[in-house]
């Protein structure tokens, strides 16, 4: 993600929505002990448990982070059984939520959210896999990393984009993390986000851009009215013999053909 740390907090963010303060300070309240009864359990019971009761926990965990926040989940298809390569739009932070709502999955991150406080130790227990970006050649050792994930039957989830952006349309995607799906080989599972609230077909207050610091935007997100996350599952693609840039260009026209209908149908 390009936007801030969690420390920044713009002022004119924060002012956002700022009759239903009420409203925010209630849900962050309660996230507050939501994420706190997530460290107990990493911290107690979480490494003694299967990946199946893991991935129930994690389901039910992020769910109901997102019902405390205020948002409702719309989800389209079903996920493609076992191992995949989640590709996805990217937003928000919530993303990872979202995503991990439906179909946990390891997420590859820049290093640095590994060293947020208390973010920094979920994700971790998540196996959030985490990319040195000032190291050019770190990025061939999270291939391998993402690889043997996916041929241990795991999923593992990705934004090609490489950054967050407003959600009205995809950016260029990037075709290098596409690779390990063919290295596997394993079927890569597109995934298309929208977000929709009271009075924006686009929700500006989903999205984490900018100089937006994560406080901010937790707090745009629990004032939003009627916040509405579209999750619309595409059939899985396979990756026989793919080439890894033709088969990021072919997503990407599928994905943004997808993304502007969910557009269109909020606008109607």
């Amino acid at each position: 993600m390009s936007a801030a740390a969690p420390g920044s907090v713009p002022t004119a963010s924060m002012a956002t929505n700022w009759w239903r303060a009420p409203i925010a300070i209630w849900r962050l309240s309660r996230v507050v002990g939501h994420i706190l009864y997530g460290l107990v359990l990493v911290y107690t019971v979480w490494d003694a448990q299967d990946a199946a009761t893991r991935e129930r926990r994690t389901i039910a965990w992020s769910m109901r982070l997102l019902n405390l926040l205020g948002l409702t989940v719309q989800c389209q298809g079903r996920p493609h059984a076992g191992s995949r390569l989640v590709v996805s739009n990217h937003i928000s932070w919530l993303d990872i939520i979202v995503i991990n709502s439906v179909m946990p999955s390891r997420f590859v991150s820049k290093a640095e959210v590994g060293q947020w406080p208390v973010i920094g130790r979920l994700v971790t227990a998540a196996g959030t896999l985490f990319l040195v970006r000032e190291r050019r050649r770190d990025a061939m050792r999270v291939l391998g990393l993402m690889a043997q994930a996916l041929r241990d039957g795991q999923s593992v989830a990705v934004f090609p984009e490489g950054t967050t952006g407003a959600g009205h349309e995809l950016m260029h995607f990037h075709a290098n993390l596409v690779q390990s799906a063919i290295d596997a080989p394993a079927p890569i599972q597109p995934v298309v986000l929208s977000y929709r609230d009271a009075r924006h077909a686009v929700s500006p207050s989903a999205a984490y851009i900018g100089d937006t610091g994560l406080l901010a935007s937790m707090w745009m997100v629990a004032s939003a009215k009627d916040l509405t996350v579209s999750v619309q599952i595409l059939p899985a693609e396979t990756v026989a013999h793919a080439d890894r840039r033709l088969l990021t260009e072919r997503l990407h026209s599928e994905m943004s053909a997808r993304l502007a209908l969910a557009i269109q149908a909020a606008q109607a």
